[in-house]
């Protein structure tokens, strides 16, 4: 699958934060977040282990006990169900993946059940 998002196309996650999903597959989905200086993703869970990558800012990132000063080029993986929350502390970009798909994530119209997991034939020799 390739795709090229609508640059129009983010949802409110919080106030000062922005995502919007890049592309998915059966069993990954990638988004792109987007975060104002200031303000604070609340600290949250789910089921799906969320790996991710700072692309530019700065953020402060909780994940269970432990706090991490997040710079460009910082990455993280997040255990399925560990609570986890960020402090903006510069305007930041962070694209991260969650396994399985966050089906609450999907484009409208693909949500539940409405994912191709077929396994295409292999290539004739």
């Amino acid at each position: 699958m390739f795709t090229r998002p609508d640059m129009d196309d983010y949802q409110t996650v919080a106030p000062g934060i922005r995502r919007r999903t890049l592309c998915f597959g059966s069993t990954t989905l990638m988004s792109e977040f987007r975060l104002l200086e200031g303000y604070v993703l609340p600290m949250h869970s789910h089921p799906q282990e969320q790996t991710g990558y700072l692309v530019d800012g700065h953020i402060r990132l909780t994940i269970g006990d432990e706090t991490h000063d997040v710079v460009p080029g910082d990455s993280w993986c997040i255990t399925g169900g560990v609570e986890h929350g960020a402090e903006v502390l510069q305007d930041a970009v962070a694209v991260e993946v969650f396994s399985p798909v966050r089906e609450d994530y999907l484009p409208a119209g693909r949500g539940s059940g409405t994912l191709d997991t077929s396994v295409p034939p292999s290539p004739s020799r």
